[in-house]
């Protein structure tokens, strides 16, 4: 092997050690990856920089702001709320039925992270008032949340980076729905498998093992963001109550409660906080970005009407317009204008914005910047992998294994390569990972490598059976005190049913044409 490609393996097996062990933010970690190859010279500035002009990078911001706008309307809780049974009985399958095919629905077009953070609190509630168990509900939210967006380009931040890399690639990207030709079906299946079964994989309700009794006022649960001043510091060093004015009944990590002297734990990113406040705290720091989620046990939301039709309208001109956009009678009438989504999301980003459905002095607060980094550092970390040869020495190999079991198997071993890269870091970076191996691949086969694409994109998404793999099943894992087995135990069966699917599914509708 040439040094530049032991230099890139050795990169990334300390990128994957870096993120598993999450000593740093992704984006960091993947930015330090992408220097180190430019000190080695494998890649030049310009290609380091690429990814940061990107236009699948941008749509991925802008969707972060059109998704806050839709979040403050009020649209999804008066959504939700209405889907919710306000009788005396409800059963935890009529209650899924109801509520995940939304869930997945308005996953497909909307970030899934603020779906989850507004669904979550409220599904709980609602299931305690029934008298049902909130853990047969939150893990499938998320899950509803990932299959949902697996269905169209702007689903999830993952189709787009591949897109994007797809078209870097000098290929046709994706339409706005042709994902969906396969999401659509492993969106039905999996959502008919939660209904059927949620019930006997998930846990009973566990009781939080707080003294609720001594605590006073308002109880709240808080999910830390990465902002948050006190990460890394211990409850006895970082003084909560003074800073916040709430006191801090207990912590939940990874599903439970920790016991012993918790107030010496240093606090991680995904902590639970249980606090006692009062009702000013959370119109103090509801829209602070220190919190990914806080609810208050037992509140209903407040159905705003303003701006609601607009926020609505807003979104149906986004989706439909960047759809027929791309039809090509459209694109002969005006062939000076690209009318895709990245058109679209920037009308509707600006039209929000001076309609002040989000606010345009602290509109910077609301994009995840982490989440942009890692991107587009994907990217360079992706042409690197190209330039040194290393993609093309993994092609070979795989295909040196599977040579005799055509191109289905070598499908197959994509799929599994990027969904456990997915389970252990982020679905982004793992989609990085998989790209140029798979374009590779399909090069040394000489057949299209549509197919290989579309499968990445399946695959970086079906993160179901860990928590760690999607930052929505972090989020429902503290809320409904689930365990890491919890997530195994559903989790892994969805995660077969997506592999089978999509193997099967994908050559069928974009078939290995030889190049």
């Amino acid at each position: 092997m040439t040094f530049p490609v032991i230099f890139v393996l050795f990169c990334l097996v300390m990128m994957v050690a870096a993120l598993v062990a999450d000593r740093m933010r992704p984006g960091m970690i993947l930015f330090s990856v992408v220097v180190a190859f430019l000190c080695a010279g494998i890649l030049s500035p310009r290609e380091c920089l690429e990814g940061f002009s990107n236009k699948g990078m941008m749509t991925v911001a802008l969707l972060f702001l059109v998704s806050e706008g839709i979040r403050k309307s009020g649209v999804l809780e008066q959504m939700i709320y209405a889907l919710l049974s306000r009788g005396k009985s409800a059963t935890v399958e009529a209650g899924n039925l109801r509520l995940l095919p939304v869930i997945a629905g308005v996953s497909a077009f909307l970030n899934n992270t603020p779906v989850v953070v507004i669904f979550a609190p409220m599904i709980k509630n609602w299931a305690k008032r029934m008298k049902l168990p909130p853990t047969k509900f939150l893990i499938p939210l998320s899950y509803a949340t990932i299959l949902g967006g697996m269905c169209t380009l702007i689903g999830t931040s993952t189709n787009l980076v591949v897109d994007g890399m797809v078209q870097d690639a000098g290929f046709r990207g994706f339409t706005m729905f042709e994902l969906g030709q396969v999401g659509i079906v492993i969106a039905v299946v999996g959502i008919a498998y939660l209904v059927l079964l949620s019930k006997r994989l998930l846990p009973d309700a566990r009781p939080d093992q707080t003294d609720e009794a001594a605590a006073e006022g308002v109880r709240v649960e808080a999910v830390l963001g990465a902002r948050f001043p006190g990460i890394g510091r211990s409850l006895r060093t970082f003084d909560f109550q003074r800073r916040f004015g709430a006191d801090v009944l207990a912590i939940r990590r990874g599903g439970e409660r920790l016991t012993g002297d918790w107030h010496d734990v240093r606090l991680r990113e995904n902590d639970t906080l249980l606090i006692s406040t009062d009702e000013k705290f959370l119109s103090v720091w509801g829209e602070s970005s220190l919190f990914q989620m806080l609810s208050v046990e037992g509140a209903e939301p407040e159905m705003g009407k303003k701006k609601r039709y607009l926020a609505t309208a807003l979104m149906f001109l986004m989706i439909i317009g960047a759809t027929v956009g791309e039809l090509p009678a459209v694109k002969a009438a005006v062939p000076g204008l690209k009318l895709d989504m990245f058109f679209f999301v920037c009308v509707t980003t600006v039209v929000m914005a001076w309609t002040r459905m989000f606010s345009p002095r602290k509109y910077t607060k609301y994009i995840s910047w982490d989440v942009l980094i890692t991107i587009a550092c994907a990217f360079a970390i992706s042409k690197a992998m190209s330039n040194s040869g290393f993609a093309d020495l993994i092609a070979s190999f795989i295909i040196s294994l599977t040579d005799s079991l055509g191109p289905y198997a070598l499908l197959a071993v994509v799929y599994v390569i990027t969904n456990l890269f997915t389970e252990l870091i982020t679905n982004n970076a793992a989609a990085a990972l998989a790209f140029p191996i798979a374009l590779a691949v399909a090069r040394q086969l000489g057949v299209d490598p549509t197919p290989f694409f579309v499968v990445i994109c399946m695959a970086a998404s079906a993160a179901f059976s860990t928590p760690i793999g999607y930052q929505t099943n972090l989020i429902v894992q503290g809320v409904g005190g689930y365990k890491f087995t919890d997530f195994v135990r559903v989790g892994l069966p969805l995660n077969i049913i997506v592999f089978l699917l999509s193997v099967f599914l994908v050559p069928l509708i974009w078939p290995f044409v030889a190049q």
